[in-house]
C-alpha cells in the first residue's frame, strides 16, 4: 500500500525526476505559463507554490533552498561583463539568474498577501497519439 507517499514518480529515476522538475520550474517562472501532461503538471504546481512561498520570506536561507531545488548554476563572468553588470547591463546573465532575480523580486512581491494556491492548471486537449491529458500550468 502506498498510504502517505505523495511523491509521483512517473517512471524516472530520482535524479531524472529532479532536473526535469527543476527544468519545468525555471520555464515557468521566466515565462508564467507551461504546457505538460497532466501528473507532470500536478506536481510541479506543488513545487511551483512551494517556490512562492520561499520567494515570499526572501531571507538568505530561502534564496538558498531556491538555488538548491532549481539546480541554479551562475556563470562565471569576465572582468568587462562585472563591469558592463554593475552598470545595468545584465545581457550577460544566464537564464538561471534571471530566474532567481524574478522569484525573489517579481513574484515575491506580487503573491505577498496572498496565503496559497498561486497556480492553476487548465486541461487543454488530448495528445495525439496516445491520449495523454496536456494541461497548462500557469500563475495566479
Amino acid at each position: 500500500m502506498r498510504h502517505a507517499k505523495r511523491t509521483c514518480k512517473l517512471g524516472r529515476t530520482s535524479s531524472h525526476r529532479r532536473c526535469l522538475f527543476a527544468n519545468l520550474l525555471k520555464s515557468l517562472i521566466l515565462h508564467d505559463r507551461v504546457e505538460t501532461s497532466l501528473a507532470k503538471g500536478k506536481e510541479l504546481k506543488r513545487r511551483a507554490d512551494k517556490m512562492v512561498t520561499l520567494s515570499k520570506k526572501n531571507t538568505l536561507a530561502s534564496r538558498r533552498r531556491a538555488v538548491a531545488e532549481l539546480m541554479i548554476r551562475y556563470n562565471n563572468l569576465s572582468p568587462k561583463e562585472k563591469k558592463a553588470v554593475k552598470q545595468g547591463d545584465l545581457s550577460s546573465y544566464n537564464d538561471d539568474r534571471k530566474v532567481i532575480g524574478k522569484l525573489f523580486g517579481e513574484l515575491g512581491s506580487k503573491y505577498h498577501e496572498r496565503s496559497g494556491g498561486y497556480t492553476r492548471l487548465i486541461r487543454t486537449r488530448l495528445r495525439t497519439g496516445d491520449a495523454g491529458e496536456r494541461v497548462i500550468v500557469e500563475y495566479i
